[in-house]
């Protein structure tokens, strides 16, 4: 029997390992997606859209070794909100991926077009900050941290800031940089959504703290297509 759960403990553990891998790779999809979109880098563009792969790889097996886990395992208690904890995150991961390659399909969309120096300094400051909130999303998770995890509200209304922002600032450009406007927007949305997912696994975070779920605002993150 202690050996057995000693195998289960390790389980888990690999489980935490392979989410680390997979916010790494979302990471680096990150940022090189807005400085593909920041620089108009077409060639950088398709390396983000072609190195979805690789987070889906990741994503697929971690979701097969949570069912291979829970198909010989009986999780209780902390141990079954952890494998939860994971599964969710998992998916919240897989989808800001997505989202990177949505912003470098529109930067290829958008290669040729006249840009805004404006917004794509409020790119670059989105993408920093969205990349914060991954880190201390995962950092909280590892920790069972609910407090740590709800500094994520403080940085997410800065990125919602800064969408709001580029949304003002579109109906100020001139009309030759209306199209690039019109995509760049959603971009704009694409890395506040990205915020919204980093927010989502602060909240499993809290669930693994507390053993109780709640949403950190009453605003619901309700997925949306571009999710």
């Amino acid at each position: 029997m202690a050996q057995m759960r000693a195998t289960f403990q390790e389980e888990l553990r690999e489980l935490e390992d392979l989410l680390d891998t997979e916010a790494v790779l979302v990471l680096r999809s990150l940022r090189a997606a807005v400085e593909a979109l920041v620089t108009g880098d077409s060639e950088l563009a398709d390396e983000v859209i072609a190195f979805d792969d690789d987070i889906d790889g990741v994503y697929l097996r971690t979701e097969q070794a949570i069912e291979l886990l829970l198909a010989r395992q009986t999780p209780v208690a902390s141990d079954l909100r952890l494998v939860l904890a994971i599964l969710h995150s998992n998916l919240h991961l897989e989808r800001m991926g997505d989202l990177c390659t949505t912003i470098a399909k529109l930067t290829k969309l958008s290669a040729d077009l006249p840009s805004d120096r404006v917004l794509l300094e409020a790119f670059r400051e989105m993408g920093e900050r969205g990349q914060q909130m991954i880190q201390i999303a995962l950092d909280s998770l590892h920790r069972r941290d609910g407090d740590l995890a709800e500094t994520l509200l403080d940085l997410d209304e800065l990125i919602d800031r800064s969408n709001r922002r580029v949304v003002s600032r579109l109906l100020e450009l001139a009309p030759e940089n209306l199209e690039w406007g019109l995509r760049a927007i959603v971009a704009s949305r694409c890395l506040e959504r990205i915020g919204d997912h980093a927010v989502d696994i602060g909240e499993q975070a809290a669930f693994l703290a507390t053993g109780e779920f709640r949403e950190f605002t009453d605003a619901s993150h309700d997925e949306r297509p571009l999710a």
